[in-house]
């Protein structure tokens, strides 16, 4: 996840930007499924994997939320181009 942020920085475009943070999101959400599969297991204490699953659930939630940002900027900047003001 934290390598698929790094490539998200350094996109070529704010399109590339936003597929690069989609694959983020996926390998969050990804994360999360294994700590839940771990926390099932029973081989460690639900303390450390609530915590955990916790601070995974916050990561995704503020990726989901710049991925919306960017969105929204995409298609304001594309509506501007496409209808300018004179």
């Amino acid at each position: 996840m934290a390598a698929n942020y790094r490539s998200a920085c350094r996109a070529r475009s704010d399109a590339d930007f936003v597929n690069k943070l989609g694959i983020v999101e996926e390998e969050s959400d990804e994360s999360l499924f294994w700590l839940r599969l771990l926390a099932k297991s029973g081989n460690t204490t639900s303390e450390k994997i609530a915590a955990l699953y916790n601070e995974m659930e916050s990561v995704l939630k503020m990726v989901v939320a710049s991925i919306k940002t960017k969105r929204l900027k995409i298609s304001n900047s594309k509506s501007k181009t496409q209808n300018p003001k004179c």
